[in-house]
């Protein structure tokens, strides 16, 4: 499509259209193996733009590709022509009638945040996705999303209400429950509406027909299922003959993946939140087809999940920071485990529930330990189940677990035979499946592991689909439960269902959009399943030398492809964790880690340029990564684009050269350690309106930030004044002096060395830099000098058992992290990573084993909020600074669920990030600061964290040592 007609387009719409290469590529992936790059993207803001985008596809003969989170497994939201992407602005909780418990929403409106939203109404919707905290109401109608917690609540489609939508003439109309009378009116109507109505009656009233439709669609009892248009649910009325008084045409538009209508908004209805109390049984087996066994007899009990996990998935578990302290409750290497929640209103009754699941499990025989999980912990078990698409992201190499045949669905009776089949199946092409979800459903997430890359693998790909096909066909099942047909899926309706059934589906689709405009090659006239993959079969992959060593992925491109799309980097600032800060602020796709991610993969595995890291849309996707790392973590792929940025910048400067300011950053140190030798007058030019001004400008900071003062001290003196006051009682330590403490917040060095002498330890100074301050710049050649030089004293400390204790996360987790990346010496570095420590985990520990005890501080009454360092939440943990800090009696301490701080070294200071910057701050943190009492104390233990605490909201923050410091007894 040319430009002109795009810009005619754009000049007609409230809302943006996009159609730059970097756009196109963002949204040319979902969570799906395929890749189409599409004709533009649209962001409308209003009903009448989406009428407008109707009438020009109409005009223009192009597809319009709806689109919420992109979350989709099955390739829903990718094609040729337009994504109109509503999670910008269709994003309103437009009613709520407590009355009718119904609430009616936009679909941008994310799952869990409407929850939150109605918890205090003691109201709830029930599908639970493992999406839930970013997938949107749009996408779970579209795909008559079911989740976790289906056996007891529902799936979407049991639960819409009313739809309204724009059909494919442009005019606004609502869909809901209609007595016959009502159908006979609408029938009559002269628009498409009475078109869309006279005909779904014309063509399902013949018995024939009916009887048809029951013979081949899935058997009626598998709640969870998407197979085409679900007209055999409109044969439930009595307009068809049916028990039930009224027909609503929404349950044919749920799971019709937006190919027949583009919904507006959803009226949905809600039950009561679910009982107070709530324990989970955890049965471990010893073989799949044990645990297979349990599913039925265990299901027999009022269970609120029921959920299976493999010996594949939980290996998974192992590898990823996060979800490792969520298997706390796997005993041994289970084949398979069993999660059942049970909820009471009382713990008595939740106990007999218990008890009576107990009693299953020992009847049958077969689980060889079952764990008992109460409170929090069931919330931690479900969590790690919910992980379990990421995590399968995270394999090495170009062998992942594919999704195609994961999402079938049979009677829960059936499911033992159907999987003793399934595995039969996959024993003839060698294939060793991943199996966990949902096995009270009678649905579990089957996946081949395969490499897409290779021909043979692609035609394996279809093979097994084929073969999975015909076996789910045969137990009279549904190909798709809840992640619909898309790409994947929608090419073998035919086979599922008939080829009669499905051309009545293509007439459905043709009355309610003649011209095909809506969602073009999903359910209907299909796209190839094996074709337009993400990955361009048996291509020769570009070699790409980095100076960081990635071999722990088998290289950058494959580090960056562990990125599979779920898409866990869109969650906002409403759900828990860090990541991802801009995304947070902007909304806009580029800047989630799957954006950086596709952009990176694309533009290495396409570019024509020698320096595969020279593009402008690479750096534009890097320009508002913060660095926080907590993709690192919260990623259930690690995958960890502050790397991934850092390798970037450094390529990028390589081939266009280093900016004045970037030098001036990342040689920060040096410049301090040359003005630490008059500080007065460096920091009398730094307060100075004039010069200070004139500084700020000439390096690109903005000139509302504060700059940090700088200052000159010998600590090796301070220390030795305190070892002559003090007995040594403890072991000798290592306290790290950074480039930070050194030469800017040089009483945090002093604090320390207070602190821990009088505590009784026998401590040693370490000076060195860290090289922090290179890499945020993309400066490895630097940085990497640095680490070279400390790795050998780091190394020495560690084999003479002397524990390095920072203050400053950022400097001293480098000896964690980064420094691995620039060795290829694992073991010296994985020691060193193991014997480095900030000061609060050091602590943490010795209060563990009663070294230090409360008796040592004062006994007088405080209230302490916490904001930890994102490298801290990313590399170790908030607990330890919670710990320490809880250590005086009477300290009333509370962690800010606060994400990242918004500063991240030199971020915040730059001009032009400067908004975002204070933007991110504004989200969760600067609120939660400035509503705290005065006499209230500010924890933050990042030097960056501190300095936009104090500019944000002019309330000092104390690094986590002052306060001990000032609490010592």
């Amino acid at each position: 499509m040319n430009k002109n007609l795009l810009q005619e387009l754009a000049s007609s719409l409230q809302g943006r259209v996009l159609s730059d290469s970097l756009t196109k590529t963002l949204y040319a992936t979902d969570a799906s193996v395929y890749r189409k790059i599409p004709t533009a993207v649209t962001f409308p803001e209003t009903i009448k733009d989406l009428q407008t985008l109707v009438h020009f596809a109409n005009k223009h003969k192009i597809g319009l590709i709806p689109r919420t989170a992109g979350t989709s497994l099955a390739g829903q939201v990718v094609g040729e022509g337009i994504v109109v992407d509503t999670s910008k602005h269709f994003t309103k909780i437009v009613s709520l009638d407590e009355t009718k418990k119904q609430v009616t929403v936009q679909p941008g409106v994310i799952r869990d945040e409407l929850n939150q939203y109605l918890s205090p109404y003691g109201l709830f919707f029930g599908p639970n996705t493992s999406t839930a905290n970013r997938c949107m109401v749009g996408g779970m109608v579209g795909n008559n999303s079911s989740g976790t917690t289906s056996i007891k609540y529902g799936i979407t489609r049991e639960k819409i209400v009313s739809l309204k939508t724009v059909l494919s003439d442009g005019n606004e109309v609502e869909f809901k429950a209609l007595t016959v009378s009502e159908f006979e009116e609408k029938k009559s109507l002269n628009t498409l509406e009475g078109t869309i109505y006279r005909e779904i009656h014309k063509e399902l009233s013949p018995k024939e027909v009916q009887e048809r439709i029951f013979e081949e669609f899935p058997k009626p009892e598998i709640h969870r299922r998407n197979t085409g248009y679900a007209v055999d649910e409109l044969l439930n009325s009595n307009v068809f003959g049916g028990t039930d008084e009224k027909i609503n045409v929404c349950k044919l538009l749920s799971g019709s993946e937006g190919t027949l209508a583009f919904t507006t908004e959803i009226t949905f209805q809600l039950d009561d939140l679910p009982p107070k109390f709530s324990a989970m049984v955890v049965t471990h087996y010893k073989t799949l087809e044990d645990c297979l066994s349990d599913v039925a007899p265990v299901m027999e009990h009022d269970l609120h999940l029921c959920e299976m996990m493999d010996r594949v998935i939980l290996d998974c578990t192992k590898n990823n920071r996060e979800q490792l302290k969520n298997r706390f409750f796997v005993d041994g290497d289970p084949a398979a485990l069993l999660m059942l929640e049970v909820k009471a209103h009382t713990q008595e009754d939740l106990q007999r529930q218990i008890d009576a699941l107990l009693l299953t499990a020992k009847a049958s025989g077969l689980s060889y330990s079952e764990a008992i999980l109460r409170g929090d912990d069931v919330n931690k078990a479900v969590i790690l189940r919910k992980a379990g698409l990421g995590l399968l992201g995270n394999m090495v190499g170009d062998r992942k677990a594919v999704a195609c045949i994961e999402d079938t669905a049979v009677a829960v009776a059936d499911l033992k035979d159907f999987i003793g089949e399934f595995t039969k199946i996959m024993d003839g092409y060698k294939q060793s499946a991943v199996y966990y979800a949902h096995a009270g459903a009678g649905e579990l997430h089957l996946r081949p592991i395969l490499n897409l890359k290779k021909t043979d693998d692609v035609v394996m790909f279809r093979d097994i689909t084929t073969d999975v096909a015909k076996l789910t066909k045969k137990y009279k099942g549904s190909f798709s439960g809840e992640h619909g047909d898309g790409i994947v899926r929608a090419e073998f309706i035919p086979l599922m269902i008939g080829e009669e059934n499905y051309q009545l589906l293509r007439r459905i689709k043709s009355y309610f959009d003649p011209e095909g405009i809506f969602n073009p090659g999903k359910i209907v006239d299909a796209y190839p399943m094996d074709e337009s993959l993400r990955y361009e079969v048996d291509r020769k992959e570009p070699e790409i030398k980095t100076l960081l060593d990635f071999s722990d992925s088998e290289g950058i491109l494959k580090a960056t492809e562990k990125c599979n799309g779920g898409g866990d980097c869109r969650k906002t600032e409403h759900a828990a964790g860090a990541m991802c800060p801009s995304f947070h602020a902007t909304r806009d796709e580029k800047h989630t880690t799957r954006g950086r991610a596709n952009a990176l993969r694309e533009y290495l595995t396409t570019g024509e340029q020698k320096n595969k890291f020279d593009q402008k849309e690479l750096k534009e996707v890097f320009d508002l990564c913060l660095s926080c790392k907590a993709c690192a973590t919260e990623c259930p792929s690690n995958v960890d684009v502050a790397t991934l940025k850092a390798e970037f910048l450094y390529q990028y400067q390589e081939a266009n050269g280093y900016p004045l300011r970037g030098k001036l950053f990342a040689y920060n140190t040096t410049f301090n350690k040359l003005g630490s030798k008059m500080p007065g007058l460096t920091n009398a030019v730094y307060d100075s309106k004039f010069f200070g001004g004139l500084l700020k400008k000439s390096a690109g900071v903005a000139p509302e930030r504060s700059l940090p003062k700088v200052y000159s001290f010998n600590f090796d003196n301070y220390l030795q004044s305190f070892k002559n006051k003090h007995t040594i009682t403890r072991q000798k330590v290592v306290l790290y002096i950074d480039e930070f403490s050194q030469f800017l917040d040089i009483e945090l060095g002093k604090d320390a060395i207070e602190v821990l002498t009088k505590l009784g330890y026998d401590v040693q100074l370490f000076y060195a830099e860290s090289g922090r301050t290179y890499l945020s710049k993309g400066f490895l050649k630097q940085a990497k000098k640095l680490a070279m030089a400390n790795i050998p004293k780091l190394k020495e400390f560690a084999a003479n058992g002397l524990p390095v204790i920072g203050l400053e996360p950022s400097a001293v987790l480098t000896f964690r992290d980064e420094y691995k990346r620039f060795s290829q010496d694992s073991e010296t570095t994985n020691a060193i990573a193991v014997n480095s420590f900030l000061l609060e985990e050091f602590l943490a520990a010795e209060i563990q084993k009663k070294e230090i005890t409360a008796d040592l501080f004062t006994k007088e009454a405080k209230t302490v909020k916490i904001h930890a360092h994102c490298h801290q939440k990313a590399l170790s943990n908030q607990k330890v600074t919670f710990d320490v800090l809880n250590l005086p009696e009477n300290y009333k301490v509370s962690i800010i669920s606060s994400g990242c701080c918004g500063m991240a070294g030199s971020f915040g200071y730059e001009k032009e990030h400067y908004e975002v910057s204070m933007k991110v701050g504004e989200l969760k943190l600067f609120p939660s600061v400035r509503k705290s009492p005065e006499d209230t104390i500010i924890s933050a233990n990042g030097t960056s964290c501190r300095h936009q605490i104090y500019d944000g909201t002019q309330r000092k923050a104390l690094h986590p040592v002052t306060i001990l410091k000032n609490a010592l007894a």
